[in-house]
């Protein structure tokens, strides 16, 4: 297996594949991408700033799906920039062959594997962080591992989980549900579960210090090892 880190801009991915070949087609979905959002940004700067659904009025394939899982999951759509962007990488990967490819991008995950993928979970100063690991079973289709945290990273949310982790088979999907779920589940308030399809979102697993709210049928959790230094993180300098 091949890792990569890639930066680009606000974009801080770690790349897994088997061939070199798979990660250059994620690298060059990722860029594309990224061109187009900051196209949009350009024409409609409220397209980055809304904290609400908006609706820039492009047609570009990756800008429409940034705007449905805004609006599904009531938040701006750049709340879903990242999983969106990992998707293109991912995507990108199958179309030129790969069975195996994974993109992080700041916590957000789109994946494919033939075979148990295991996630780490990284939840601050949570007594569960870098301790557990969800493990994810083969797939042949793009799936998203979306993760948002109030308590981590440099993410504007309104909420207090440490993590909030959102499984969906579209990766874009997720990321908008890990951002609204961040802001509004509280462990003694968990209406904001009421909202979800079962049939879109699969899973979600929220930690709140020693408190975990689990919904759905979340992957099995093994005990692990997680290396913090293979977490990607903004470069603040």
């Amino acid at each position: 297996m091949l890792r990569e880190r890639f930066h680009c801009r606000e974009t801080h991915a770690a790349l897994l594949g088997d061939e070199e070949r798979h990660l250059l087609a994620a690298k060059e979905a990722i860029l594309a991408a990224r061109a187009a959002i900051e196209r949009v940004g350009i024409r409609d700067p409220f397209f980055l700033t809304s904290l609400e659904p908006w609706d820039p009025g492009d047609d570009h394939p990756i800008v429409r799906r940034m705007v449905r899982a805004a609006a599904d999951a009531g938040v701006g759509p750049m709340a879903a920039v990242a999983g969106a962007v990992a998707a293109a990488g991912v995507e990108a990967m199958v179309e030129a062959g790969a069975a195996f490819g994974v993109v992080e991008n700041g916590g957000d995950i789109a994946f494919v594997t033939d075979r148990p993928l295991r996630i780490g979970v990284h939840a601050g100063s949570s007594v569960y962080s870098d301790r557990y690991a969800f493990v994810l079973p083969p797939t042949r289709s793009v799936r998203g591992c979306c993760t948002s945290s109030a308590t981590v990273g440099p993410s504007v949310s309104f909420g207090t989980a440490d993590a909030v982790t959102v499984f969906s088979d579209d990766p874009v999907l997720a990321d908008a549900w890990a951002t609204r779920l961040c802001n509004d589940l509280r462990p003694e308030d968990r209406s904001a579960l009421d909202r979800l399809d079962p049939a879109r979102v699969t899973a979600v697993c929220a930690v709140f210090d020693r408190e975990v709210v689990r919904w759905g049928a979340v992957p099995p959790v093994v005990r692990a090892r997680v290396d913090p230094a293979l977490i990607t993180a903004v470069d603040s300098r």
